[in-house]
């Protein structure tokens, strides 16, 4: 059944939802777009309870609560031990899940099937819906036993999610679109410098050496004048050690000037961030749909990245778009010729790319897919499944 709210025009679900998630926190750089995601959640359907690891900053509907499991709380003594914290963790998410049990009906994991192993006895028991969306190359021995008790899986593409199963829906991403929009001044040259931006974090995942070696073929084979500025945290040691040592390969190299480290941002002011470049480039080697990039895209931004997942997406832009992993090269030439291309050409193809985002990747499309699926395409293939 679905219910139209009496003070608007929008279609909302009669579904009481249970979101388990790592972090709430509306100024996060790496996870803020979950914060995004709960609201749109919030406002299709009738309830949502969030419970996280770590809550920040929320701004939420009221028909919206969130519960934290605690790791923003700074500790002493035996709570820093790891296995401790871990079993504070786990007794407070099973505390809360039956506490709240009569408030939700549906459950929608984020990326970490051992919640689901934590708590789906529980679920089960009480007749719950389990869903999980996943959407990484990774395939680990909590998924593949997770897979067994959850009711679907969603996922971004088709090799976001890599085990065979009947459960798995493919829906795209959820990117906002009303926020990521084109900007006027996405393509102006300022100082006469052809403007690139990457995101994500600092971590060799991300590959950021391909990029710096680009940028050196650039300047080597070409008199186009380039800047590059990365956007994005460190999240451990290692990250902090691979950042030194990318510091370091920019100037043994002599491209300080051509390479700048912005740090993070969040994701609510990431659209502002991303307005006045030319081209976004990505490089992450993750195999999943990296949200950066149609974000970036939704701006009107054009894209280069080896991700892929991304041949899905990209559709017949993927060979103009898209180079071989780690080959600096192709990564060079590829950023020679959208240099090449005049501004209205640019603009034309990030107009097109943004098209495929809202065509298909738009938030609240996305939440609607997921809603949709669970109120009425699961409950049939369920009763077909009881009745053979």
């Amino acid at each position: 059944m679905q219910v139209r709210d009496r003070t608007s025009s929008k279609l909302q679900y009669s579904m009481r939802l249970l979101i388990v998630t790592q972090k709430i926190d509306e100024q996060d750089a790496v996870l803020g777009f979950m914060h995004g995601w709960v609201a749109e959640f919030a406002r299709q359907a009738e309830s949502v309870s969030v419970i996280c690891l770590e809550k920040g900053e929320v701004n939420l509907p009221e028909n919206a609560r969130v519960f934290s499991l605690g790791k923003e709380k700074t500790e002493l003594g035996i709570r820093n031990y790891e296995l401790w914290k871990k079993i504070k963790y786990a007794w407070r998410f099973v505390r809360y899940i039956v506490q709240t049990r009569k408030e939700y009906d549906t459950v929608f994991v984020h990326m970490n099937p051992e919640y689901i192993l934590l708590g789906v006895i529980f679920w089960k028991w009480w007749g719950k819906t389990v869903t999980l969306w996943y959407a990484h190359k990774s395939v680990t021995w909590h998924l593949r036993l997770a897979l067994h008790f959850v009711d679907v899986v969603f996922t971004s593409t088709k090799s976001g999610f890599r085990l065979l199963s009947t459960k798995v829906k493919v829906i795209g991403q959820g990117i906002d679109t009303e926020r990521f929009m084109i900007h006027d001044s996405r393509f102006m040259i300022q100082g006469g410098a052809f403007k690139i931006v990457t995101v994500g974090r600092i971590t060799p995942s991300k590959d950021y050496d391909t990029l710096i070696d680009a940028v050196i073929i650039v300047r080597t084979n070409s008199n186009l004048k380039i800047h590059v500025d990365i956007v994005g945290p460190t999240s451990v040691e290692s990250d902090e050690v691979y950042l030194k040592s990318l510091k370091e390969k920019i100037t043994q190299k002599g491209i300080g000037d051509a390479v700048t480290f912005l740090g993070p941002v969040a994701n609510s002011k990431l659209p502002e961030a991303l307005a006045g470049y030319s081209l976004f480039v990505n490089m992450g080697h993750t195999g999943s749909l990296d949200k950066a990039v149609p974000e970036a895209m939704a701006m009107g931004l054009p894209v280069l990245t080896c991700n892929e997942a991304f041949k899905e997406v990209l559709g017949p832009f993927r060979g103009d778009l898209m180079y071989a992993k780690s080959n600096a090269e192709a990564l060079g030439g590829k950023i020679l010729r959208l240099a090449a291309l005049s501004e209205n050409e640019r603009r034309i193809l990030g107009g097109e790319l943004r098209a495929i985002v809202v065509r298909e990747h738009s938030l609240k499309s996305f939440v609607s897919k997921i809603l949709s699926s669970i109120q009425y395409e699961l409950p049939a293939r369920q009763s077909q499944s009881n009745g053979q």
